[in-house]
């Protein structure tokens, strides 16, 4: 319950420019210079900050590019600070994947493993490769990941954006149709798959994956305590075991595998103050 009110926070938080909802607008003010840690689309009617992919790569694709000290510092302290406890709390479209995958129909409960390298494929390609090679005759790159994959700025941005701004309707092509039919796609993953987009896709939680080993917020076995029942492996819906590999990438540090521990050997928080 703790962990789903901390999601609809960093949903209502992040997205509270109203009138961008009433007007089918975009909010330039100066929240906008900032970034939040999960993937919001800066293109969303209410975001009031950046989305840290898409500034990422406005930057690397601009004419005068420069090594986006700022954008790169943030998540890096993002990932040092906490890993994936960002996509597993503070992520909006964490939350919505998981809305979807509530929805009625069948489900995969053990996917395939070998898709989820495929988001660090992702990371490198489409939103650092392309951004800064394929450039156009005045030198400037496109945001790759933002323009041709990312369901979140369909979702968010583009389909609200359709249709509470009707004059936008006129500028719609082949790609606005590629994007819709590949978010619609993602959505069917989703309500397949739990979390199918963090799983497979997400290059952000690619880059905190990276991050989970070494980062201050860490799950933690207390192996005098544990048993090997393998109660937290069946718990973990992302098919981590917890018990044997506790700072694997694809752990979100939602916590369920703790909950289900009956000799509380697994704890989560800051490595400095967490329980030996």
């Amino acid at each position: 319950m703790k962990r789903k009110i901390v999601q609809w926070l960093s949903l209502i938080v992040g997205n509270a420019y109203v009138p961008g909802f009433l007007r089918g607008r975009i909010y330039n003010g100066p929240l906008k210079q900032f970034c939040v840690p999960g993937l919001n689309c800066y293109s969303c009617p209410g975001a009031l900050a950046s989305c840290p992919l898409g500034a990422l790569q406005a930057v690397m694709g601009s004419i005068k590019y420069r090594f986006s000290y700022y954008v790169t510092g943030l998540l890096l302290m993002f990932g040092l600070l906490f890993g994936r406890f960002i996509c597993g709390y503070l992520c909006p479209f964490g939350l919505v994947q998981e809305l979807l995958h509530k929805l009625p129909g069948p489900k995969i409960k053990r996917p395939w493993q070998w898709p989820r390298y495929i988001k660090y494929g992702l990371l490198l390609i489409f939103v650092v490769g392309m951004p800064l090679l394929v450039v156009n005759p005045f030198g400037m790159g496109d945001p790759a990941f933002c323009k041709y994959i990312c369901p979140a700025g369909t979702l968010e941005a583009g389909l609200p954006l359709i249709v509470l701004n009707p004059p936008l309707r006129t500028a719609l092509g082949a790609l606005f149709t590629w994007k819709v039919t590949l978010a619609l796609a993602i959505v069917a993953g989703c309500l397949i798959i739990y979390r199918f987009f963090c799983r497979y896709l997400c290059p952000l939680g690619a880059i905190y994956g990276l991050c989970n080993r070494i980062s201050l917020y860490q799950l933690r076995c207390h192996k005098e305590r544990c048993v090997d029942c393998g109660l937290c492996k069946n718990a973990c819906r992302l098919d981590v075991d917890p018990a044997h590999r506790p700072a694997s990438g694809e752990c979100i540090r939602c916590g369920e595998c703790a909950v289900v521990c009956p000799h509380k050997a697994l704890s989560m928080g800051f490595s400095y103050f967490t329980p030996q």
